[in-house]
């Protein structure tokens, strides 16, 4: 029988990887070790910034791609400051630096006593400053992408983006044969699945091979405030690799999701079913079905209409057309340098 897992202890979130735009689940590896709030280091030492991938004002985030001296792995090897600078020098390393969101019962801590202020500008009533926070309320949420292949360096580079749309023999012509011959490993689910790793995260399982799954924070959310909720349903039953996947089948798994998910949130966060936005993404960022819960008032990365599926829209669908998603056209946006984005303007336009 399904049961909600007991509340965990608070703690410093552990980093991932994914886009901004998703930058971070997708990435954890292959590592199988759970979080902790005792001080830690950085799995490597003498990291060099080679060049900012991306950057963004906005979500207070950027990407950085820096090479690591080889045998500087644990971050307790010594550094030979006077290395060069070359490419071939070292592994290469993604270091993801993003400003954390405040959180409410800690800002006015900000203001009290005498905080070391900066002026800025002052004009009638108005004044900006800039406000030094003391260390516990200044961390820099670091996500680390070590060692970096040259998918993940492409992946966190800025590039434009192209829509497409892919008709069911698209798919099966096309796209699925592109994605078979990739090798991004997503052994990090199995962890997850086999409660090798991320155990003690779990919210809720249902265990059922088959139509069961784990709920768990996705880690872009920090878990101190209810606004940008973010968590992940996996399912058990592997094979299923997206939307394109589904049949009637998979009926019972997808409602499981959607109304035990709900309610499991109820009963953590009190957050209401009417309050969440449930979907699923195509083209996912990893292939093993995985179901997206969030705040409604978030505006989470992937919830564009070009990407984000509604899970009860997805159930009507099957209910409706067994062939639904077999058969249907669906649009995506593909980065400008995607191979998958030539594969597909090619056949249509030829």
């Amino acid at each position: 029988m399904a049961d909600l897992a007991p509340q965990p202890s608070k703690r410093k979130r552990e980093p991932d990887a994914e886009e901004v735009e998703a930058a971070v689940i997708e990435e954890k590896g292959t590592g199988v070790g759970n979080g902790t709030s005792a001080p830690v280091r950085l799995p490597f030492s003498g990291f060099r910034v080679k060049k900012v991938l991306r950057e963004s004002a906005r979500d207070k985030i950027i990407f950085l791609h820096g090479k690591v001296p080889l045998g500087s792995r644990g971050g307790d090897a010594e550094v030979n400051e006077t290395s060069g600078d070359g490419d071939g020098d070292g592994e290469d390393a993604v270091v993801i630096l993003e400003k954390t969101p405040f959180q409410v019962e800690q800002v006015a801590q900000l203001l009290k006593g005498n905080p070391e202020l900066q002026l800025q500008f002052s004009n009638d009533i108005y004044s900006t400053y800039h406000l030094f926070p003391p260390r516990q309320l200044s961390d820099v949420k670091t996500t680390v992408v070590y060692p970096a292949t040259e998918k993940h360096l492409q992946k966190y580079l800025r590039q434009d983006l192209r829509l497409v749309r892919e008709t069911g023999s698209d798919y099966r012509n096309i796209t699925l044969p592109h994605l078979e011959s990739q090798t991004l490993s997503i052994q990090w689910v199995y962890n997850i699945l086999d409660k090798k790793a991320e155990a003690d995260r779990i919210v809720f399982e249902n265990p059922d091979p088959s139509d069961g799954f784990v709920l768990i924070p996705d880690l872009k959310w920090s878990q101190q405030q209810l606004d940008d909720l973010y968590l992940i349903a996996i399912c058990h039953r592997r094979g299923i690799r997206s939307l394109r996947d589904l049949t009637p089948e998979h009926l019972p798994l997808l409602r499981n999701i959607l109304r035990e998910g709900q309610e499991a949130i109820l009963q953590r966060y009190q957050v209401k079913g009417d309050q969440l936005r449930v979907y699923l993404h195509y083209l996912p960022s990893y292939y093993h079905l995985h179901v997206h819960f969030t705040a409604l008032g978030f505006e989470a990365p992937g919830t564009g209409v070009e990407r984000a599926h509604l899970l009860a829209d997805v159930i009507e669908n099957l209910e409706c057309d067994p062939d639904h998603y077999q058969r249907r056209t669906l649009t995506f946006a593909l980065r400008a340098d995607d191979p998958l984005l030539r594969l597909l303007q090619e056949v249509q336009t030829s």
